[in-house]
């Protein structure tokens, strides 16, 4: 074999892949470790609190803090519109970002048993005879309830006859 023959023949449109594949590689891997957020020490730590700092004292006495304003607002409705959540939204949820605020305030999750404990008082006090009249499923008529019946029945049978049908046909058509 002479020099010539041994020469390694690349195409040029080769080199560019590769190229395009190291870029690609790179490219892809400067994104992932830029969206990884646990890697920054610059970014903020995010508003969920740490499980061991949260003082349930304070908590109860934030959260009757809480339950005291809502009864204030809620003494200001007129109980027949307890029931009403258009006229009790405000209230309920100025209670509500009250609880929320307070218990991250004092590093616990929300919501949380106590804080639950707190809510389930309100409903029990305030919207326990909101409940809605049970509602009492009533069977169609007759003639409805046969058509509704019949109707389904019918188009099965002729759907399978439909098929049977072009299928001993098949023959005629091909």
């Amino acid at each position: 074999m002479n020099a010539k023959s041994c020469q390694i023949v690349m195409d040029k449109n080769v080199l560019v892949v590769f190229k395009l594949f190291v870029v690609g590689i790179l490219v892809n891997t400067l994104m992932a470790s830029g969206l990884s957020a646990t890697e920054h020490m610059y970014v903020l730590q995010s508003g969920r609190p740490q499980m061991d700092l949260c003082n349930e004292t304070d908590l109860l006495l934030e959260m009757e803090v809480c339950s005291i304003h809502f009864r204030l607002d809620m003494a200001r409705v007129d109980p027949q519109y307890w029931c009403n959540l258009t006229h009790i939204i405000r209230e309920y949820d100025n209670f509500s970002a009250c609880t929320e605020a307070g218990a991250i305030h004092l590093g616990c999750y929300w919501p949380n048993p106590l804080v639950e404990s707190y809510i389930i008082g309100i409903h029990r006090d305030y919207f326990s005879n909101c409940t809605l009249e049970r509602v009492v499923w009533v069977d169609p008529p007759d003639d409805t309830l046969a058509a509704l019946i019949v109707a389904p029945v019918f188009l099965t049978l002729a759907m399978i006859a439909l098929v049977v049908w072009r299928s001993k046909r098949g023959d005629v058509l091909a």
